[in-house]
């Protein structure tokens, strides 16, 4: 039990996110009269909701390298996606190969911009924000303010389709999608398996591991909550090609942040980036990296999101760049760097999209939406400067004696 809490205790914020995204659920299923959790609803939310998962996991990296953003993301995906309906729409040219190229014009904005905050050192801030206004003025003369559509079947398949049924014949089981039922028993399988083989791997190398009633309350939740959600998706149409996408973005990042040395000088980087440098971490560069791979992500999420549309329109990826913050930030990222997961990240877009899809939902405004929004971004953020105890003021605290007996007074400033 001390184990228990202590792994608890350690992951708390973690743990109070998805303890909230469930409680939101919950609301949200009784507040919308069980619409949320509809078969159809459920897969609209996975393509609503992917270019977000996607844009957080590329800003996480950059928030990890000390806090930074970038707010040129949502000009970013709209750019791209202008660049795609011009090569495919306009132009006429091979869909893969226009992809491609996209991804192309990805690296290079990336490759811009991070040249002019790591080797120029140039606040992301400033930087990101003329890139906004820049990929946003260059998408409106790509496109001469039009909106064009649509894109050739080809194109959408990538984002739009559906995984078809490998085993008709096993329909007799009730769903319209076997193959989306037996993926999601394997993927439980596969993941109890990772997580018993990493339990253990760290337990023999005489690593700090967590109580094994704790790994066990960990599968016997988590592999459960996979197989009915592919179990809903089995019941519609079955696995969104798009959600294939996104877990092959996710795996990578976890991997990459979690097992690989470069993720941990990440880490470096954000925790201190003077001792980071001291240590050996090639500072500029790691900081160069990561706003190439947000350009590279960007540029995936605006294909993914001009597939959803079927149009690449100039009024694409407004305010994307909140949706993705407040993902990190929701999950646990922390505003000051070097503290932040892909699965935390995962936990706040997904608490994102189930709060614009219930309100969606509901009837409410998008007004009120983005007022709503915004104050569950500044809750976030201000949840982890008081858990740091860098409040922006002093406030007295009481409480701590010195040698004579005499209550003394501490005060904290940033």
């Amino acid at each position: 039990m001390n184990s228990m809490r202590t792994t608890f205790r350690n992951n708390l914020k973690q743990y109070m996110m998805l303890v909230a995204l469930v409680a939101l659920v919950i609301a949200f299923q009784v507040l919308t009269k069980g619409v949320l959790l509809k078969p159809m609803n459920v897969s609209n939310l996975i393509f609503q909701n992917a270019y977000v998962v996607i844009l957080a996991v590329g800003m996480l990296l950059c928030i990890l390298t000390g806090g930074n953003i970038d707010l040129s993301v949502g000009s970013v995906v709209a750019l791209i996606g202008a660049c795609a309906g011009t090569f495919i729409i306009t132009w006429g040219w091979n869909p893969h190969l226009a992809i491609l190229i996209c991804l192309g014009i990805g690296l290079l904005i990336g490759m811009w911009q991070g040249f002019w905050i790591a080797y120029v050192r140039i606040p992301a801030f400033i930087v990101t924000l003329s890139g906004m206004l820049v990929f946003r003025g260059l998408t409106l003369i790509v496109l001469s303010g039009l909106t064009l559509a649509p894109f050739p079947p080809a194109y959408l398949a990538y984002s739009t389709g559906y995984v078809p049924d490998l085993f008709p014949a096993l329909q007799l089981l009730g769903v319209r999608n076997t193959t989306s039922l037996l993926a999601g028993i394997f993927i439980a399988i596969i993941f109890c398996v990772t997580q018993i083989m990493g339990y253990l791997g760290r337990k023999n190398k005489g690593y700090a591991v967590e109580s094994i009633w704790a790994l066990i309350l960990k599968m016997a939740v988590i592999s459960p909550a996979v197989i009915w959600l592919f179990y809903i998706l089995a019941s519609y149409r079955g696995i969104p090609m798009v959600l294939i996408i996104v877990g092959i973005v996710l795996l990578a990042y976890s991997y990459f942040t979690s097992h690989t040395v470069m993720g941990r000088h990440l880490y470096a980087l954000g925790g201190n980036e003077k001792a980071a440098r001291l240590s050996g971490v090639k500072t500029k560069r790691m900081l160069f990296l990561a706003y190439v791979n947000m350009a590279f992500l960007a540029a995936v999420a605006g294909i993914v999101f001009a597939a959803r549309l079927n149009s690449a329109s100039p009024q694409a990826g407004q305010s994307f760049e909140l949706d993705a913050i407040g993902a990190c930030f929701l999950g646990g990222a922390s505003a000051y760097g070097g503290v932040g997961t892909v699965g935390g990240t995962l936990i706040g877009a997904l608490f994102m999209g189930v709060l614009n899809n219930g309100m969606s939902i509901m009837g409410i405004s998008s007004n009120v939406q983005q007022v709503v929004k915004g104050l569950v971004l500044l809750l976030a953020v201000a949840a982890d400067v008081i858990s740091k105890n860098k409040l922006p003021f002093n406030i007295p605290r009481f409480g701590r004696r010195d040698l004579k007996g005499q209550q003394t007074v501490e005060s904290s400033s940033n």
